[in-house]
């Protein structure tokens, strides 16, 4: 008996825990859409793209000795 409850409040630890998960991930994305939102009515989304950095990209191949 005592065994079966202990597998009663894992399961519901599991239970709570996949549940904060979901709730976390759907607030990421909502958050993620509403940048996107942003950037499209402030019409900063250019066909090209825009660089994450300043820097600029570094060479594919390393220079011969």
């Amino acid at each position: 008996m005592f065994e079966y409850e202990l597998q009663q409040i894992r399961s519901d630890e599991l239970i709570r825990e996949a549940q904060n998960h979901r709730q976390t991930q759907e607030a990421l994305r909502g958050r993620r859409a509403a940048r996107r939102a942003a950037e499209r009515e402030s019409g900063q989304n250019d066909p090209e793209g825009k660089a994450h950095s300043p820097r600029p990209r570094r060479h594919r191949f390393a220079r011969a000795a």
